[in-house]
């Protein structure tokens, strides 16, 4: 930024979207530079004002400008070569061989475009290289992949490139004394964080800014750790797959799957991080709740039905086309809540449930509903949705009157006392009039993270950590919960689209449960 006026002492900026600044000038009418990232690509705008000595702002100049999308990766192995090959194609870059170690084929994780990975068994034979660099770690670059450790209690690397006798950088596993955690070192800079799972799919990404000087990790899609001042030194040696230079040789083996290795030269931006991060959830189960035949609502895909209990029925509106403002003779009868019809229960035995569970609740998991409470003030609290393991719920959702939330309840263990973590948002009951309100329930595995959303949205009041979710073997219940050996908290209202979904839906995607179709998921 500069101005023909040599009294100009600073200048005020500002991009569409930000950010925005003052900058101050070396000396009176001296030109400025800034760095800009723009984290997005497409249209762009800054506007810059300067600021003489006495304060006065000359009129406003702006610039538009087209920001392209990040470039492809400089290496990138999709790792999806033919069972029994002994060496892995390059999208880019060059092909990388295989050690005997290194078995192809193998399973890949669910929702990703990947088609296929490769095994390591640990051993000094599994590793793949291209016996060249792929990058300049003096510069800025990234390096990321699918992994699956077989083991988490030593250490181990997924990828990283020979400096001499050392490695100019990690990707990794790193056991520590709090144990395993996910690693990126590059010269003496290392960010840890996460915690990997044996037999647990993870997408990890480690990026060095080399214009900010930092080192940076991402696992699966959130950044994790501090980011670290890094000061790498050049590492011209090859690009490894599972394993690491040491003194005395290659370390710190990988034993597990590894699938889809890229690396880029260039920052790698939030967003791009979470896509290529992103397992598409798959839809299980949608309920419309719009019929029931002999008891049993079924699924729109001819998947499991909802068996009825006693105290619940369908209700329908009516197909009158009369209107009670204009007719005297007509009753009003009430909309149902999505589509055609929805599921009435009495709050005294109703209720509705899956022959089995509907949900792997040890895995990432969402669960959509909408509810209509019928009393203004409930007595009890009352049950919409959960899940039974051997002796508790895994899940439960209800709503507390006494604090007028809709409430999400997990407990940590299988057992009967065990604690809980309760997450919560603030509406009050229906009394049988309106639309309801749209609930989700949204458990990361990925992130270990639970979230109760209401009418769409979340907040930090109804987001928690859970590390360590548990499966259970009871069937999908809808209007009740467990309560020892028997069910209590019946719901008294409707209830309408019921969607369940393996996988951790996005926000953008949650928005759109309940209203009668299913997310695109795009």
């Amino acid at each position: 930024m500069s101005s023909p006026s040599d009294d100009v002492v600073s200048y005020t900026y500002g991009f569409l979207g930000g950010p925005y600044g003052t900058v101050s000038a070396e000396r009176p009418g001296a030109a400025v530079t800034i760095p800009y990232l723009p984290l997005t690509s497409g249209p762009k705008a800054l506007t810059v004002r300067a600021i003489d000595r006495s304060g006065r702002s000359s009129g406003e100049s702006r610039y538009d400008f087209n920001v392209k999308a990040g470039r492809a990766p400089v290496a990138r192995w999709k790792l999806d070569d033919p069972a029994g090959s002994r060496s892995a194609a390059a999208e880019t870059g060059t092909a990388a061989r295989a050690g005997t170690g290194v078995t192809f084929g193998g399973p890949v994780p669910a929702g990703t475009e990947t088609s296929a990975t490769v095994g390591l068994d640990g051993s000094g034979h599994g590793f793949l290289t291209p016996d060249a660099p792929a990058t300049d770690i003096r510069k800025t670059f990234a390096v990321s992949a699918w992994v699956r450790p077989a083991e988490t209690d030593r250490n181990m690397t997924v990828a990283s490139q020979d400096a001499g006798g050392a490695p100019g950088f990690g990707l990794g596993l790193r056991r520590q004394d709090s144990g395993a955690a996910w690693s990126f070192a590059i010269g003496a800079a290392r960010v840890s964080g996460g915690a990997p799972e044996t037999g647990e799919w993870a997408h990890v990404l480690g990026l060095y800014d080399a214009e900010t000087a930092k080192a940076r990790l991402y696992v699966n899609g959130h950044e994790v750790g501090t980011a670290a001042d890094a000061a790498p030194a050049e590492a011209a040696g090859a690009f490894q797959i599972g394993r690491a230079r040491g003194a005395a040789g290659y370390r710190d083996r990988w034993q597990g799957d590894i699938g889809d290795v890229r690396v880029h030269d260039r920052v790698v931006v939030p967003d791009e991080v979470a896509e290529l991060a992103y397992r598409k959830p798959k839809l299980l189960g949608h309920w419309s709740l719009e019929n029931a035949a002999d008891g049993v609502s079924p699924e729109q895909s001819d998947g499991v039905p909802l068996r009825l209990g006693t105290g619940s029925s369908i209700y329908r509106g009516s197909d009158s086309s009369c209107i009670p403002d204009l007719d005297p003779d007509c009753t009003y009868v009430p909309p149902p809540l999505v589509g055609d019809g929805h599921l009435r229960l009495d709050g005294e035995n109703g209720y509705a449930a899956a022959d089995g569970p509907v949900v792997d609740t040890g895995d990432s998991f969402t669960l959509g509903v909408v509810v209509r409470l019928a009393d203004a003030e409930p007595a009890h609290p009352m049950t919409v949705l959960s899940q039974a393991g051997a002796n508790t719920d895994t899940f439960r959702v209800r709503y507390e009157p006494s604090t007028h939330r809709w409430q999400l309840v997990m407990p940590e263990k299988d057992e009967a006392g065990a604690p809980e973590k309760v997450v919560s948002q603030i509406a009050g009951a229906d009394g049988g009039e309106g639309q309801g309100h749209r609930l989700a329930v949204v458990y990361d595995d990925g992130t270990d993270t639970i979230r109760l959303y209401l009418d769409g949205y979340t907040n930090a009041e109804a987001t928690a950590s859970l590390p360590n979710g548990w499966n259970s073997t009871g069937a999908l219940q809808i209007g009740r919960a467990k309560a020892g050996d028997s069910w209590g908290e019946y719901l008294h209202g409707d209830v309408d689209e019921v969607q369940a979904y393996s996988g951790a839906l996005r926000d953008r995607d949650v928005r759109g449960l309940g209203s009668g179709t299913d997310p695109c998921l795009c």
